[in-house]
């Protein structure tokens, strides 16, 4: 397999590991939105949200609150932002499934997506086919 992350998390490749548990690792982002940019990564690989095994996303989202209040304190940012991007329409460069966590600052540039509205009624036609997939 050709996966990045596979050959960090083998130690094939250097990166700048900031913590650990069984299930899951945490490190720089190489590219940073701001400096302090970390990716929280499951040690087996699966694709994405919709391949990991329930017990390795808890222990991913664990990873994540830990590692979010230590970049918010080491950076000193005023915020921090948790990340997921799930198939390439969402932004995912990486098949290896993933949780950024992102400092923030009041001042740093960067803008949230726009919001959108629902037509007329759309919003419940909306809400029952979320519903009923859930069944």
């Amino acid at each position: 397999m050709d996966c990045i992350f596979c050959k960090i998390i083998a130690g094939k490749i250097p990166a700048n590991i900031v913590y650990q548990t069984s299930h899951s690792i945490a490190f720089l982002d190489i590219s940073p939105v701001n400096k302090g940019h970390t990716l929280v990564v499951p040690k087996e690989h699966y694709a994405d949200l919709y391949t990991l095994p329930p017990k390795v996303l808890y222990d991913m989202i664990d990873a994540v609150q830990k590692v979010a209040m230590a970049v918010k304190k080491g950076v000193t940012a005023d915020g921090i932002n948790i990340g997921m991007n799930n198939g390439g329409a969402a932004g995912q460069i990486v098949f290896h499934a993933h949780m950024h966590v992102i400092p923030r600052y009041s001042h740093d540039g960067l803008r949230h997506w726009p919001a959108k509205k629902y037509a007329d009624g759309e919003i419940k036609q909306i809400e029952e086919k979320i519903k009923k997939e859930l069944q």
